[in-house]
């Protein structure tokens, strides 16, 4: 088993109607033993941004503080909030620095920016990479973690452009949820984030427990 298995665990975000979502199973396993079952992969950068790290859970706890810490001395300098664009090269250049050993995780990253006289209008976005920061911005959806072949089949068939949120909603629930369905590593309940300019909407789904 690779090491990037080792815990279980996926997750997807998919783009919307001036929203974005990002989505997480919550178990936390050690191979085939399940251990927890409120493990959250996804975390808030800011009031408009989140970030799912799926991987090796001890990763995933240090990749976690460090971009805390960067996101924090980002504000203080810059006195503003971080945008999704330069949030991704931030998490990118981090990875990248411990490419010859690198930490065992797949960051997905998903929000808005805050509206500015530069962009009054930002638009959503979400981004993905590998272990060592090779950054992929796709207009529609993104996945990862051990479930990301079946992620990748739901989210073709059930994803359409312009979804409003709770739409947004409804879609990326089943895409998790059905994927995850199928893959032993993966599941026990998922908690769902849907970024608007506005709000954030979190709910918790239940699932299988076996």
């Amino acid at each position: 088993m690779s090491i990037m298995e080792y815990n279980g665990g996926s997750v997807v975000a998919m783009v919307g109607k001036d929203c974005v979502a990002i989505a997480s199973d919550l178990r936390l396993g050690a191979q085939a033993t399940s251990i927890a079952a409120n493990f959250d992969k996804v975390f808030p950068v800011n009031d408009t941004l989140y970030m799912g790290l799926p991987g090796l859970a001890t990763d995933v706890y240090t990749l976690r503080e460090q971009l805390r810490f960067r996101v924090n001395m980002y504000r203080m300098k810059e006195e503003r909030e971080i945008t999704p664009q330069t949030f991704t090269h931030l998490v990118s250049s981090t990875l990248y620095e411990k490419r010859w050993g690198p930490y065992f995780i797949e960051p997905v990253i998903a929000g808005i920016a805050p509206p500015s006289a530069a962009n009054p209008n930002p638009k959503p976005f979400i981004s993905t990479m590998d272990t060592i920061g090779c950054i992929t911005t796709p207009k529609d959806f993104a996945v990862a973690g051990t479930a990301t072949d079946k992620l990748y089949g739901a989210a073709e068939g059930l994803w359409e452009p312009d979804l409003e949120p709770e739409d947004l909603f409804e879609t990326i629930s089943q895409t998790l949820l059905n994927a995850v369905d199928r893959d032993a590593l993966s599941g026990w309940g998922a908690v769902v984030h849907v970024i608007t300019k506005d709000k954030v909407i979190t709910r918790t789904l239940r699932s299988r427990m076996d």
